[in-house]
């Protein structure tokens, strides 16, 4: 008989994990709070601990959201960069953290800064996480006029990730927006497809076209809740997966 105790192996060995600006916040008020980071870092520990090759792309908006980034005489391509070094402040952060409770990482940066981190160099990622590291990539894609959101979706198909994970603070993709539409409706999974057809906004468009043109599999959960991560990792069926064949399942 199978020894049921035996560990469930991962659903992917390697992911690509999106996770917002807001994640690094907290009751506080500051931008990076003590209790939102320590959480964030715990929960990426936690899924480390499965086995699971894990790349993380920050976002900044606690700290400053270049595209909404509105002042007189104010460039939108210094906004953005801006924007940009605002991940770096996070993923220095969560290195930290990270590094605290005894999980080895690095952040590797898209804008050169020699003296806080690693340059992105694709082959030197992918070292980083065949040795068991998780891999911060910061400073966006390196240019202007991009989101995060591209970043991951750019960076997960660069890395052969099996999966973009994209932690939010809602449980999946809605028909409409559950917070102002009490009768919303969540997806357990979608194709690409019918996510354009019903106008979902999964992620911004360019993003969401590169994970289509690759076939990289996008999953949105709510990444404020204990152990989804790790549960998502193990097979469980959390959030809302959109990929090539997914049916249109209703939760």
């Amino acid at each position: 008989m199978p020894d049921d105790s035996t560990p469930q192996a991962p659903r992917w060995q390697r992911v690509l994990l999106k996770v917002s600006g807001e994640a690094f916040a907290g009751p506080s008020g500051k931008p990076v709070d003590a209790t939102g980071a320590r959480a964030l870092a715990g929960r990426i520990a936690a899924a480390h601990a499965e086995g699971v090759q894990i790349a993380v792309v920050n976002g900044g908006g606690n700290i400053l959201r270049g595209a909404q980034t509105s002042i007189d005489g104010l460039n939108r391509a210094t906004a953005d960069y801006m924007g940009m070094l605002a991940t770096v402040i996070n993923a220095l952060a969560l290195q930290d953290l990270l590094t605290s409770i005894g999980v080895p990482s690095r952040v590797l940066t898209a804008i050169e800064m020699k003296s806080v981190a690693e340059p992105y160099i694709r082959l030197r990622a992918i070292r980083h996480l065949e040795k068991g590291r998780v891999v911060i990539l910061a400073g966006g894609t390196g240019r202007p006029y991009f989101s995060t959101d591209t970043t991951a979706a750019l960076c997960g198909t660069e890395l052969g990730a099996g999966a973009l994970l994209k932690g939010t603070q809602v449980d999946g993709v809605y028909d409409k927006d559950p917070k102002a539409h009490e009768d919303a409706r969540r997806f357990t999974s979608l194709s690409y497809d019918d996510a354009l057809r019903r106008g979902l906004r999964v992620m911004d468009r360019t993003a969401f076209t590169l994970c289509q043109e690759n076939e990289l599999p996008i999953v949105v959960f709510d990444m404020g809740v204990d152990g989804n991560l790790v549960r998502l990792l193990r097979g469980e069926p959390i959030g809302t997966i959109v990929s090539k064949d997914a049916p249109e399942v209703e939760a």
